[in-house]
């Protein structure tokens, strides 16, 4: 059974846009844990009625911690954390898995906007995404609102995702993309828990996976898996006010924990699928 850990701080339009496209699209046995972070809008509520096992907290929580609590309650031995501001493809959760078996990786993402197979083909969806967003500056971000966005950036989304899956089947690229990303849960032996003090997650752990590669050679670097699509409304739900983190105080920056040849490590935009 695949865990889908997801974290919530209000968002109740986006939150169930979500959960309908994540039921509509996943094909394993699956379960959601959410960890509600002090919504004020009804959101645990809703997804603990539409099939969600909520995790309350008191306090908005940070992105590492909500992580963890979502792990001490997951029942899979595949774990996937995944944005709420996210559309998964049809058949997401079997191309993902598909590919991590084929090439033995204990830790990868899907791909979507901000990272697919080559820089400029990633660039050209970004230009497109961005011509779309002004649409949430005007109109805001109801349900049908973002639901229209997406249809606008992709008028046929399952021909799109289906045309990926055909022609990229089992590709994977060295590096991530941070809105959903999966983990053998015996990957927790050899990496830990995530690093509750670095909000900048996603990068942290490519770090320490390829550090582990380096020190003990037992795991492949993360790469991301390019039949795997999913699509990342990028912070365009979160424009207006949020609750500070309650943690906030713990919270240190990448340069703080990683040296200079360290943060080399992590990929760039440039690095194409050979």
């Amino acid at each position: 059974m695949i865990s889908v850990i997801t974290a919530v701080h209000n968002q109740l339009p986006m939150n169930q846009l979500f959960m309908q496209q994540l039921k509509a699209a996943t094909r394993q046995p699956y379960e959601l844990i959410i960890i509600d972070n002090a919504s004020r809008d009804g959101s645990g509520s809703w997804l603990e009625r539409a099939g969600a096992r909520v995790i309350r907290n008191q306090d908005n929580l940070s992105y590492p911690r909500s992580q963890n609590q979502g792990i001490a309650r997951a029942r899979g031995d595949w774990l996937v954390f995944m944005n709420n501001d996210v559309i998964p493809s049809p058949g997401w959760d079997q191309a993902l898995l598909a590919s991590m078996r084929e090439h033995d990786l204990d830790v990868a993402t899907s791909c979507g906007i901000e990272r697919i197979e080559t820089a400029a083909a990633t660039r050209a969806l970004r230009r497109r995404w961005q011509r779309i967003t002004w649409m949430a500056r005007v109109f805001g971000t109801s349900r049908s609102q973002l639901a229209l966005m997406h249809r606008l950036m992709y008028p046929d989304w399952k021909a799109f995702c289906a045309d990926r899956q055909r022609r990229f089947k089992g590709q994977v690229l060295n590096g991530f993309v941070g809105n959903t990303v999966a983990m053998r849960r015996a990957a927790l032996d050899k990496i830990g828990l995530w690093d509750e003090r670095i909000q900048a997650a996603d990068f942290d752990l490519y770090l320490r996976v390829a550090k582990r590669r380096l020190s003990h050679g037992d795991i492949r670097d993360v790469h991301i898996v390019l039949d795997c699509f999913v699509h990342h409304y990028i912070r365009l739900t979160l424009r207006g006010k949020r609750t500070p983190f309650a943690d906030a105080g713990q919270l240190i920056p990448l340069e703080r924990k990683w040296a200079a040849a360290d943060l080399a490590l992590l990929p760039t935009l440039e690095e194409e699928l050979p």
